[in-house]
């Protein structure tokens, strides 16, 4: 199960990639030495795409971001050599029991820099396995003779015991770290990647892991692993990555981060960070559409935009539009630049003397009586236009009251010549006042 790419072309976080990676069965349950695997335990890793100039550098949780792994049912640890991240285990470890499905974090790695092991996605993992298979595996507590590790269950792809995920680094990354995970004091880990405490969840405003860059297995296609996680519950997350890019003028740090609401200069929100992932419509061409969205949903595009004038005011107003274009609307006296000829050719100006309209007092000063032959159940909208185009008043919802008349007040505009457009229905009567 993948997001499906949504970024721009320029955007160097490509995708996040979550593989399922092992489904635990009733003989890897036999093991009690590295504690209490359920059968039925899924093994998910996470995968950064990156395009092949990037490198990853960190994986961060700060005041604004927090990064966030949780799942409903605790994640499961190995409590003999199971580590907190990736780069410290050791390869001739990983085939002992259930080790290899230990839950963890890391830039990369899979094992110590010594070890040069990092993590491929199992469909492009050509070089076998080493810790799953007859005679590779030690079977665990209970001895099983062909070894742990070896379920068939099509759900995961691949079994462990043809392609394990792992193979060489080309690179060794240096100055791996971390902080706000394990005790400072004595470098016990408390939290859902340790085997103190079984937990379900791990958030942290304050928290980090580091090196000097990491780029995938495969440099051009350069998925990175950021996770290996375990649990029978469902999965979710929210990350935030530090990524160094290389252009032409040098190397510029781009943070993408899961969350919005605040977002400094250097940092770039990404729909890819949060899981499970936010599907809905990706086509800019309806209404419906958004770029948080991290895949698509088809049927969530329901109205295709139809760009138009949508102010009833406008002799081109359009009623079928549900995107306004304010450029493109036409008023008597305030064209936008555009042939009133063409853009409303059906529009006349109505005989001032036949539809007897009359601006009273004209001149006037702050209020204005209009009179003339309204339909008294219907709206009427004014607008008052000064004399270099400008629309300085607008009022669509006016109804007449009796004597077919609407009353203007507080026109507290600076004296001139104003033109004053009133239209109601398909009527539209225009006129000259002169405010003193």
């Amino acid at each position: 199960m993948c997001f499906m790419p949504f970024l721009s072309a320029n955007a160097q976080l490509e995708n996040i990639i979550v593989e399922l990676y092992y489904i635990s069965d009733s003989l890897d349950a036999t093991d009690t030495i590295g504690g209490n695997l359920v059968s039925g335990s899924k093994t998910y890793r996470i995968y950064a795409d990156l395009t092949a100039n990037a490198k990853l550098r960190r994986m961060y949780g700060d005041a604004n971001h927090p990064i966030r792994i949780e799942s409903s049912e605790i994640f499961f640890n190995n409590k003999v050599d199971g580590q907190s991240f990736g780069f410290d285990f050791s390869k001739t470890r990983l085939d002992e029991n259930t080790v290899a499905l230990d839950t963890w974090l890391t830039l990369g790695q899979t094992t110590k820099s010594s070890n040069r092991q990092g993590g491929i996605l199992k469909i492009n993992d050509t070089n076998g396995s080493f810790i799953a298979g007859v005679g590779i595996n030690d079977g665990g507590s209970a001895e099983i003779p062909e070894g742990l590790l070896n379920n068939t269950n099509t759900l995961m792809g691949i079994p462990l015991s043809i392609a394990d995920g792992n193979d060489t680094l080309p690179y060794i990354p240096t100055d791996a770290n971390s902080i706000g995970i394990v005790s400072l004091l004595d470098q016990s880990d408390s939290t859902i990647f340790g085997s103190l405490v079984a937990g379900k969840i791990f958030e942290s405003r304050n928290a980090a892991v580091f090196n000097s860059g990491t780029r995938g297995v495969d440099t051009l296609q350069n998925h990175i692993l950021l996770a290996q996680l375990t649990t029978t519950g469902e999965l979710a997350f929210e990350l935030n990555l530090e990524i160094e890019v290389e252009t032409e003028t040098g190397v510029e740090i781009i943070r993408y981060v899961a969350r919005d609401s605040v977002l400094l200069e250097d940092e770039l929100l990404s729909p890819f960070l949060t899981y499970p992932p936010s599907c809905g419509c990706q086509d800019p061409n309806y209404l419906e559409f958004s770029p948080t969205f991290s895949c698509s949903d088809s049927t969530a595009c329901l109205n295709l935009i139809v760009f138009g004038c949508m102010d009833p005011l406008a002799c081109n107003f359009s009623s079928s539009a549900n995107f306004n274009i304010s450029d493109l609307c036409c008023y008597i006296g305030d064209c936008n630049d555009l042939d009133i000829s063409i853009v409303c050719p059906e529009l006349s100006i109505n005989d001032l003397s036949e539809q007897k309209l009359i601006l009273f007092p004209n001149p006037g000063k702050d209020m204005l009586s209009i009179q003339a032959n309204f339909n008294s159940n219907n709206w009427v909208s004014v607008q008052i236009i000064n004399a270099i185009g400008q629309v300085i008043y607008t009022n669509s919802q006016l109804k007449p009251s009796s004597g077919n008349t609407i009353l203007l007040d507080d026109l507290n505009f600076i004296p001139g010549v104003y033109f004053v457009s009133i239209k109601q229905d398909k009527q539209l009567f225009n006129a000259y006042w002169l405010k003193q």
